[in-house]
């Protein structure tokens, strides 16, 4: 099913804003500075779209509860003001007007976690054009805080990023997708806070985006990236002292250019795959895992011409217990469902 979005819709992701046990839906519009919200019957369809204004560009979404409240708020990131919004959400699909905090350059991509486990949430941004990655500690009272700022590399513009526990020591790492450098890049966090280095390890043209799972079931974190430039995927499997093998390529398609990637079990076999929105050629690939590190060839579902699929969110739309995903499409300025029916 297709749905209006605000213009230009880059950033898409799903949870339940209004506690009623059915998952929601929140867009980053970046042509119209708004983030817009479409709440969930559970069914698989979902209401009218509800407009907050946000920065100027916003571009990229992560939800989380930052303020403790047991109700889910959102954070955005506005990449023309080099800023980012909290939208504190009131637990039955409305939100507060957004708080601003400065970032780096171009802040492209969003993620939360515990990284100096004080059990308050902290946020990650990518900033595209300032090599780094910034991470601001969270308080309860001061709010957000830029602690400390990791550098890339010269020209690496940092496009995406993931965050796990790579090498088993309990602490929260981070991995970075540098477009400009053709890597991806592991900080490795100490106990006392700080992040090692970074380790780079080679991808194809264009990283774009990045996720990770346990590709081979050892159950050691794996990294897989969207190669844009390239049009495929780069598997790299991970070892339990935070270094990972080469990359094992899967094509997605001829110009398929896939913007965004996620992974998750799409066909109830208990093993993780992989979907990407493919910009280029307007369809979804989902590619279909075997549990050994490797997967099938690229199944595509079609999008409408000119769609341009941008990002790529995924959970059970339809309350049936298999899992479904959202696309936001920038070119045609909707979003497309995909419910799974078998």
């Amino acid at each position: 099913m297709i749905y209006s979005t605000g213009a230009l819709p880059e950033g898409v992701g799903v949870d339940d804003f209004n506690n009623d046990t059915q998952l929601d839906i929140v867009v980053a519009n970046y042509g119209d500075n708004s983030v817009s919200i479409l709440l969930g019957y559970g069914n698989g369809s979902f209401a009218n779209q509800m407009k907050y204004s946000a920065g100027s560009g916003p571009s990229a979404v992560a939800i989380d509860d930052f303020n403790n409240d047991n109700k889910l708020d959102i954070v955005v990131t506005n990449w023309k003001a080099n800023t980012m919004s909290i939208l504190l959400g009131y637990g039955n699909g409305v939100f507060e007007k957004p708080m601003i905090y400065s970032t780096g350059s171009s802040p492209s991509s969003v993620a939360v976690g515990d990284f100096n486990m004080d059990t308050q949430l902290d946020i990650v941004v990518a900033n595209l054009n300032e090599k780094s990655v910034s991470v601001y500690l969270g308080y309860p009272k001061e709010g957000f805080l830029n602690q400390m700022r990791l550098i890339s590399s010269n020209g690496s513009r940092p496009k995406s990023f993931a965050i796990g526990d790579f090498n088993k020591d309990g602490q929260m790492d981070i991995a970075v997708a540098n477009s400009g450098t053709n890597n991806i890049g592991i900080f490795l966090r100490y106990d006392n806070g700080s992040f090692a280095n970074q380790i780079t390890y080679s991808t194809d043209s264009s990283p774009w985006s990045i996720a990770i799972g346990d590709f081979n079931n050892d159950v050691i974190l794996d990294i897989v990236v969207a190669n844009r430039d390239s049009d495929n995927v780069g598997v790299f499997l991970g070892y339990s002292n935070g270094s990972f093998s080469g990359q094992k390529m899967f094509t997605t398609g001829f110009n398929s250019q896939p913007n965004m990637i996620a992974v998750g079990d799409f066909n109830n076999d208990t093993l993780l795959d992989i979907i990407v929105a493919n910009y280029g050629t307007n369809n979804i690939g989902v590619l279909l895992g075997y549990g050994n590190g490797s997967f099938a060839n690229v199944k595509l579902f079609r999008s409408s011409y000119g769609s341009h699929p941008f990002s790529i969110s995924v959970g059970d739309l339809d309350s049936d217990g298999k899992l479904d995903f959202v696309v936001a499409n920038e070119g045609a300025e909707n979003l497309n469902t995909f419910l799974q029916t078998c």
